[in-house]
C-alpha cells in the first residue's frame, strides 16, 4: 500500500500558529497522538472565531464531528511551534470537512495531516442546511483543484 506524500504549505488557504507544550510529549519524546487532534480542533476553532462564527452560546451553529483522522509523516515535539494550515475539502448541504496540515516550525511539508468531518444539526439534533452567510465564509477555505 502506497502512502500519500505529505502536503505542502501552498495546499492550504489559512494558517494559525500554535505552540507545543512540555506536557504534549509522550514517553518517547515526541508529541502524543491525542495532542494532534487537539491541535487540529484548536486551529479550526480559532479560525471560526476569527471569521466571526459563534462556536458557543445560543447563537452558535451546532456542528458535530462525525469522523476524524490523522496521517503522520514526521515527528513533532516540544519545543516546536506548529503552523496549522486549514482548508475545506468538502462543503455539502449540511456537512463540511476541515483538512488541517500541521507544519513543524518553518518546514514546508506537513509533519501530520488530519481532518474533521462535521454536520450542522438543528435543535432537534437532526442535520440542517448550512446558512448562506456561514457557507460563504467556509467557501473561502475550499480546496483548490
Amino acid at each position: 500500500m502506497s502512502r500519500p506524500s505529505p502536503g505542502t504549505r501552498k495546499a492550504y488557504a489559512a494558517f494559525h500558529v500554535l505552540p507545543t507544550r512540555w506536557m504534549d510529549n509522550d514517553e518517547y519524546g515526541h508529541m502524543n497522538n491525542a495532542t494532534y487532534l487537539s491541535l487540529i480542533d484548536t486551529a479550526v476553532s480559532f479560525w471560526q472565531l476569527g471569521q466571526g462564527l459563534q462556536i458557543r452560546g445560543p447563537e452558535a451553529l451546532r456542528f458535530l464531528v462525525v469522523e476524524t483522522g490523522v496521517r503522520y509523516h514526521a515527528e513533532v515535539g516540544f519545543p516546536d511551534v506548529i503552523h496549522a494550515g486549514l482548508r475545506i475539502g468538502h462543503l455539502g448541504n449540511s456537512s463540511l470537512r476541515f483538512e488541517v496540515g500541521l507544519f513543524r516550525n518553518d518546514e514546508d511539508t506537513a509533519s501530520a495531516e488530519g481532518f474533521f468531518a462535521q454536520v450542522l444539526t438543528g435543535p432537534d439534533g437532526r442535520p440542517t442546511p448550512i446558512p448562506e452567510a456561514a457557507r460563504s465564509i467556509f467557501a473561502g477555505l475550499l480546496k483548490k483543484g
